[in-house]
């Protein structure tokens, strides 16, 4: 005699027993994973090339993600980035600080600057179009006009757009890419600078030179041209820092003292 074994009826499913199975979760996106670490990284490096922190301050990445909306993940993804490209340094055990200048650094970053910058003309002068030349010739005569304003930021941002354009020229975007990054760099430095009193008033004329050189494709002096124009001397290196850091200090101190007076008002 054979005996069928039968399986038990299943039992319909109750609001209860739906309650325990757990839908699975939506896959992260991402699209909005590099969106929310891009946005680390430029909000972070905007306050970094700023000086909104101090040189050699600890980087508070729990504070960062809370004031910035976001989660740990992409402020880490933008801190390594940041590292990567020498605006923050990462410490064993202790986190990321702001690295900040000395006056080996500067002179290091003008010297990369300057070898970029002659590459990058040489370049230009062998692969450039007359449409590419009379390109660089049509912007710095729009620019040259802004200059007579004698407003620190705006010569600033004509100034690096002038010699990106020249990297740009010079057909490779690597050469473009980390001029923009030295330019980040040493940013906050060139503004201090160009507010000096001492700031040399023939830049104007130089960039006239330089694009002159550029129109003849004469790569050589269009290189001695440049050379000139960036070359920075230690004095003159050592006043912008310490301008630099006068600056960040002092106003962090008037901050202080305005926080106090509104607290006794």
């Amino acid at each position: 005699m054979t005996i069928e074994k039968t399986k038990p009826a299943r039992k319909p499913a109750t609001a209860a027993s739906a309650k325990t199975d757990k839908a699975p979760k939506p896959a992260k996106d991402p699209r909005r994973s590099a969106d929310s670490s891009e946005k680390a990284y430029a909000i972070i490096r905007k306050q970094l090339v700023e000086f909104q922190l101090k040189p050699d301050e600890r980087i508070n990445e729990v504070q960062l993600a809370r004031s910035l909306g976001l989660s740990r993940t992409p402020i880490r993804e933008a801190l390594n980035r940041l590292a990567s490209e020498g605006f923050v340094a990462l410490t064993p055990n202790r986190g990321f600080f702001f690295r900040a200048l000395d006056i080996d650094d500067l002179l290091d970053l003008y010297e990369l600057r300057s070898i970029i910058e002659c590459a990058a003309f040489t370049l230009m002068c062998e692969r450039g179009t007359d449409a590419d030349l009379d390109r660089l010739n049509t912007y710095w005569q729009a620019a040259s006009i802004r200059y007579r304003e004698r407003d620190p930021d705006e010569i600033l941002q004509l100034d690096e757009g002038f010699h990106l354009l020249i990297a740009e020229l010079s057909g490779n975007p690597e050469i473009r890419n980390q001029l923009a990054t030295i330019n980040a760099r040493i940013r906050f430095i060139r503004r201090i600078q160009i507010q000096h009193v001492s700031h040399d008033q023939d830049q104007v004329t130089a960039h006239s030179r330089i694009v002159d050189a550029a129109l003849a494709r004469d790569a050589g002096k269009g290189v001695e041209l440049l050379k000139s124009h960036i070359v920075m001397t230690v004095s003159a290196t050592k006043r912008a820092l310490k301008d630099a850091l006068l600056k960040v200090y002092v106003g962090d101190a008037e901050g202080r003292r305005r926080g106090r007076e509104a607290g006794e008002s």
